[in-house]
């Protein structure tokens, strides 16, 4: 591969892992919102899960930025997202008291909140094939995440 496609994977690994390492900080800091997403989705434990989300997302992300087992982690992001976009963004909302046209303008943003993780989904199968590149700590340990497929 040549160094120009590996200082772009380096761009496309940069701003793949840039969303997860905010939101997994951001969830970190204040889970309530994610914890609320999750309880209002019927799934139990929602404080316990959404720092596990934000964990997750912070060490995925960070896995990504740096390139380390970047074929596994982009597979397991992928399914993430696809997960996260069918679980907590494929239906309509509904809150209570609010207007219609605001839960209109709501279920919208839901809509391409569902379209933006199933895109990043894309983004992230793309990378797991090609792997993180060489410059990357997959190549520095000879794994078979900096070659491509």
């Amino acid at each position: 591969m040549s160094s120009t496609n590996n200082a772009l994977l380096v761009l496309a690994r940069i701003l793949l892992s840039f969303m997860f390492i905010m939101s997994g900080f951001g969830k970190l800091a204040d889970p309530s919102g994610t914890a609320g997403m999750i309880s209002g989705a019927g799934l139990p434990a929602a404080d316990l899960l959404a720092y596990a989300a934000g964990l997750y997302e912070l060490v995925a992300g960070l896995f990504i930025l740096v390139g380390f087992q970047t074929k596994l982690t982009a597979w397991s992001i992928a399914l993430f997202c696809v997960f996260t976009g069918l679980v907590f963004h494929s239906g309509t909302v509904a809150i209570e008291g609010w207007p219609e046209g605001a839960l209109g303008w709501i279920n919208t943003l839901n809509q391409i909140m569902m379209m933006k993780n199933i895109t990043l989904a894309g983004g992230y199968i793309a990378l797991a094939i090609v792997g993180a590149g060489a410059y990357s700590i997959d190549a520095r340990r000879g794994s078979t995440s900096a070659v491509t497929a």
